[in-house]
């Protein structure tokens, strides 16, 4: 068993060597080891209860902490980019290092930890990230049959219509070399699969948020749709961690960079991180916007006095047995998410 004395543990996690750093009650490194995959599944289970695991959130970071509540642990999770501070050298960057960075970094009483999530949020947001794969490849091979019929003098509109309609018309075809024709229709019968299975991915969300009671709350904010609702209850679980919708807010990105010094106050842009739920915002907040437009409504007036019925009134979006926290929405939220649908 590991020294009774051991605080806080840091590990610097990899696909089969993992870095370990031991630190005491004062911060000081007391061990170092190296342990592969299934040497490091038995330190787990040989540590003291309630000891500290720290860890990056990264790659199969969920897991491992999932393992580490199982044998009564606590583990930590850390944003990279929060760990980076405490690396002692910039040019001396390595696993021993990074696990001693990441011991130090959960030591400190205001650090930001990620949450652990579960197995079903895991594999809900397998469900976004496959879709957006699905969406990225749907694209690739739409241009690329642009491209393959610009080749021959066809120039064909952008949307997907146009070009199912011009690889279907036979007038077209007629003009195209016969030797071409065959890898069209291949390519062609690629890209309508994968079309299909956004869809059918599309339809399992759909069902999924319809069970899900926060997913059903969710969509009751105006842009927020069944996908929205979903990747954003999977990402966030019961949503302990934020204090209030500001916060909420701030990690969604909705907030603007600062750049201020001196007492001056400089904003910059609002910038969403490189989430599936902030995509799914952004074009869902389009089509709300839009349908608003076509109703002959002011498509602003429209999304602030919805989000004016919402804010200042306690909504429970998040809840879970044994803990109840009522969230407030607070109009400066739906503010900046209606400058971001009506800059899109």
């Amino acid at each position: 068993m590991a020294d009774s004395t051991t605080k806080t543990v840091g590990v610097d996690l990899a696909k089969q060597v993992f870095a370990i750093c031991e630190t005491n009650h004062s911060g000081q490194v007391i061990r170092r080891q190296e342990l592969r995959r299934d040497a490091f599944s038995h330190y787990l289970s040989q540590r003291p209860p309630a000891s500290v695991v720290a860890m990056e959130a990264c790659s199969g970071a969920h897991h491992w902490a999932r393992l580490c509540q199982r044998h009564g642990l606590i583990p930590k999770l850390i944003a990279a980019q929060f760990v980076t501070p405490f690396r002692k050298s910039a040019r001396n960057k390595n696993d021993r290092n990074d696990a001693e960075a990441i011991a130090t970094a959960a030591r400190q009483g205001n650090m930001r930890f990620v949450a652990v999530k579960d197995v079903d949020q895991q594999a809900r947001l397998c469900s976004h990230r496959v879709r957006e794969g699905y969406k990225v490849e749907s694209l690739a091979i739409a241009n690329r049959l642009r491209g393959l019929l610009a080749e021959f003098g066809l120039a064909i509109a952008r949307s997907d219509s146009a070009l199912q309609r011009a690889v279907a018309d036979d007038q077209l075809r007629t003009q195209l070399p016969d030797t071409l024709l065959p890898l069209l229709d291949d390519l062609y019968a690629h890209w309508q699969q994968v079309k299909q299975r956004i869809s059918a991915i599309d339809r399992r969300v759909v069902a999924h948020a319809k069970a899900d009671e926060r997913s059903v709350r969710a969509q009751q904010l105006v842009g927020v749709g069944p996908l929205t609702a979903d990747a954003l209850v999977a990402s966030i679980g019961n949503g302990h961690e934020f204090a209030n919708g500001r916060q909420l807010a701030a990690w969604l990105g909705l907030t603007p960079t600062q750049h201020s010094s001196g007492g001056k106050a400089a904003s910059g842009r609002h910038q969403l991180p490189g989430r599936q739920l902030s995509t799914h915002a952004a074009d869902t907040g389009r089509t709300k916007l839009s349908a608003a437009s076509q109703a002959g409504q002011s498509a602003n007036r429209h999304c602030r006095a919805d989000m004016d019925h919402v804010a200042g009134k306690p909504i429970a979006l998040w809840q879970s047995t044994g803990r109840h926290r009522q969230q407030t929405c607070p109009p400066a939220v739906g503010d900046a998410a209606t400058r971001r649908g009506l800059r899109q």
